[in-house]
């Protein structure tokens, strides 16, 4: 189960992040409602997460998620460079996260 807390702590922190985006500065007040609400979802279910996984594992694949969540959402929604390089490099991010979760215990 802490897995799929994990799972969706950093799910939700694509979304406030996103939601970050979309607040200008928080001159807009329903994205800036969301990102409050999801950093609110994200930060609750990393905290279940670290109840039975190691801090440095969750964490690590929490701001994974939400780094490798936050390109993707750059390259579709805010058509950001989606460059070889950092196809690269999102690429190491994801294997980074299955290393992780493969060598926790």
């Amino acid at each position: 189960m802490s897995w799929l807390y994990l799972t969706i702590a950093g799910i939700f922190e694509v979304v406030w992040s996103t939601a970050m985006k979309y607040s200008e500065g928080f001159s807009n007040l329903i994205p800036s409602v969301i990102m409050v609400v999801g950093m609110f979802i994200s930060f609750f279910f990393l905290s279940m997460a670290t109840r039975t996984l190691p801090l440095g594992t969750s964490y690590a694949i929490w701001t994974g998620i939400g780094a490798a969540g936050a390109v993707i959402i750059g390259i579709v929604l805010f058509h950001e460079t989606a460059s070889l390089s950092r196809i690269f490099f999102l690429a190491l991010i994801l294997v980074g996260i299955l290393g992780l979760k493969l060598t926790s215990s």
